[in-house]
């Protein structure tokens, strides 16, 4: 009877404790239906990419995808991939994960974005210290900035060089798609037609690298902002569009002041919805 009682007490106590933890995020799945985090990752690892959709400056996100690298990397052969990286500096950084540069020279020879030493460099360094391919996917940004000026037709002005670092040309698009004609909308029409053009051909040449880059049996991670790949748009459609049979899961980060249901608005958006407070510190 004593160890009947000792037992409730001890459940009762571990209830209690449970209702006071506030987590900083929970994992959904694409219907809203709150998913175990190992769950994940044996899905993960049963497919050829993972398109990790991040909010550039959120630290959940930053901290869940260096452990979801570790823990698929404990199961399966690696690839890595950033949106981060232009391909233009492929070289830099294959030079530092070599060890032939520093840290100090490979920011001082590539273009690293403000956040890379909180929250882009452990990725790194995790390739690096076991020898993993880590692709530099994006266009320069130099070529996006002419598309959203001049449409696609000013890449026919540009080297066979400066071609090398983006997607064969010329690249299939769709105006239709929701994401694109969404961006449009969101800029009250400035920016014109040629504004998601200039994130088309961020996609394509993601896409384009990542399958380039890819490996028989291994997994493909990819690190990108969440607009490239939620609503299995973006970088997804253009894979799809090159190897219709590709097996890809994605995942997105979302923000909400009450985490604890996903918003309707949220449910879809990826086959792994990080659902993240709203009150959580920004990396920037």
């Amino acid at each position: 009877m004593r160890k009947i009682v000792l037992t409730q007490v001890l459940l009762l106590l571990f209830g209690v404790l449970m209702a006071q933890q506030k987590p900083a995020y929970i994992l959904y799945n694409s219907k809203g239906k709150k998913v175990a985090y190992q769950k994940m990752i044996k899905h993960l690892v049963e497919n050829d990419v993972v398109l990790f959709g991040e909010y550039h400056n959120n630290a959940i996100a930053h901290w869940l995808q260096l452990a979801v690298t570790k823990d698929c990397f404990n199961k399966k052969n690696l690839v890595l991939g950033a949106e981060m990286f232009e391909q233009d500096n492929q070289t830099a950084l294959n030079n530092y994960l070599t060890g032939s540069i520093t840290a100090k020279g490979l920011d001082s020879s590539a273009r690293l974005w403000k956040n890379y030493p909180t929250d882009y460099a452990p990725l790194v360094n995790f390739a690096k210290e076991n020898k993993l391919v880590f692709a530099a996917t994006n266009i320069p940004r130099k070529y996006a900035s002419m598309v959203a000026k001049g449409g696609f037709q000013i890449l026919d002005t540009i080297s066979a060089k400066e071609k090398s670092w983006m997607a064969p040309l010329p690249i299939a698009y769709d105006a239709e798609l929701p994401g694109y004609k969404n961006m449009i909308a969101m800029m009250g029409g400035h920016g014109g037609e040629n504004l998601p053009k200039a994130q088309a051909i961020k996609d394509a040449t993601m896409a384009h690298f990542i399958l380039t880059n890819s490996k028989e049996g291994s997994l493909f991670i990819h690190y990108n902002g969440s607009y490239h790949s939620e609503n299995y748009e973006g970088i997804n459609w253009y894979l799809k569009k090159q190897r219709p049979n590709i097996k890809i899961v994605t995942i997105t980060t979302v923000s909400q002041k009450d985490i604890n249901t996903l918003l309707t608005e949220n449910k879809g958006k990826a086959d792994y919805i990080i659902c993240v407070d709203a009150d959580m510190t920004n990396t920037y």
